[in-house]
């Protein structure tokens, strides 16, 4: 059953020509996707792009929207700005596949998909690390039972972000508009990965600071522990790590357990079977990428067409994005009211 009219020559445009776009373009370059429109505040950001892609430039989302001539917009954007271009872009029709966070807050993010349901368009929300093949390898292996009950586990992000990291940024190190700091930038894509394995988070206990960054209002450092239905995890990130160390996760189950460190996982079972995967580096060298933030770009963004072209939903759609939105938002809260939250 088809949810919406199948899309089997679709056309992209982008939105927000920074540091992510590059890897939308490449992406929809190699999903044989057409690039129909650029847009960016800069004109001569924008009129490079569209040089080099032969396609039309903006510096006006709106306009870009009235003129069209596209089916699918992707955000590229300061997280402020993600909800309100995406609310605008879906209440027109166009499918929107938007960068992390979803948004700042759980409002917003909540106001996407209900102009979503209301149009009928499509909401995507990238999350590519669930498609590195460690990631997928332990997803599969706890959705077979063989690891039995989960028992406990911990995430891990140490990372390191200079001061000028945020004055080069005119929106970073804002709660207005980057939403907060590790968590919801640096960090993110660890917390959804465990609810990704787990499943829905139900309450979260935690703590922020800032400790090393005097110029911004966010938090730099947080801790807590993430309570899901039979089981809590544990959690400690930061951005003040003297370098980038590999995102972790380890979690214990009855009949053995899994750890995720950077792309290499490793399951290990009690009984001495062993089994890991890596970065997928044949992907690497065709599309001349990394991995986590490159090559899982391709293959999630060619998932969603390649779902788009049957009229069916993508995996990771708006519900996945608001799932991780609450987390992250009840993270927040918890911190700075010093209670329990729910979620």
């Amino acid at each position: 059953m088809h949810l919406f009219k199948k899309l089997e020559q679709p056309k992209a445009a982008i939105i927000g020509m920074g540091t992510i776009a590059p890897m939308h373009v490449k992406s929809l370059e190699a999903a044989q996707v057409t690039i129909a429109a650029v847009c960016d505040k800069k004109a001569d950001i924008a009129e490079s792009f569209a040089s080099k892609l032969n396609c039309k430039a903006f510096t006006d989302y709106e306009k870009m929207l009235e003129v069209g001539g596209f089916d699918v917009l992707h955000i590229c954007l300061p997280h402020f700005l993600h909800a309100p271009v995406a609310v605008s872009a879906l209440e027109k029709g166009f499918h929107v596949l938007c960068e992390k966070p979803m948004a700042t807050n759980v409002d917003d993010a909540e106001k996407m998909i209900a102009a979503a349901e209301k149009s009928g368009a499509v909401l995507g929300v990238i999350l590519q690390n669930r498609y590195g093949p460690g990631a997928s390898l332990i997803k599969e292996t706890i959705e077979s039972g063989a690891l039995g009950k989960a028992q406990g586990g911990w995430l891990r992000v140490t990372w390191n972000r200079g001061e000028s990291y945020y004055k080069n940024s005119d929106w970073r190190g804002k709660w207005a508009t980057e939403g907060g700091g590790v968590l919801i930038n640096q960090a993110i894509h660890t917390f959804d990965m465990m609810a990704h394995l787990l499943g829905h988070p139900t309450s979260v206990t935690a703590s922020i600071a800032n400790r090393a960054h005097p110029s911004i209002e966010v938090e730099d450092v947080s801790e807590g522990v993430i309570h899901f239905k039979d089981v809590s995890v544990s959690f400690f990130v930061n951005t003040y790590h003297p370098y980038d160390a590999p995102a972790s996760l380890e979690l214990v189950f009855e009949n053995g357990k899994v750890a995720l460190t950077g792309e290499d996982a490793v399951i290990e079972m009690n009984d001495g079977q062993k089994k890991s995967a890596g970065a997928d580096v044949e992907a690497q060298r065709v599309f001349g990428m990394k991995s986590y933030w490159g090559v899982s770009h391709v293959k999630q963004i060619k998932a969603f067409y390649e779902s788009l072209a049957k009229g069916i939903y993508p995996k990771t759609g708006g519900a996945d994005g608001l799932r991780t939105q609450r987390l992250i938002n009840g993270i927040y809260e918890s911190a700075k009211s010093g209670q329990r939250v729910e979620l």
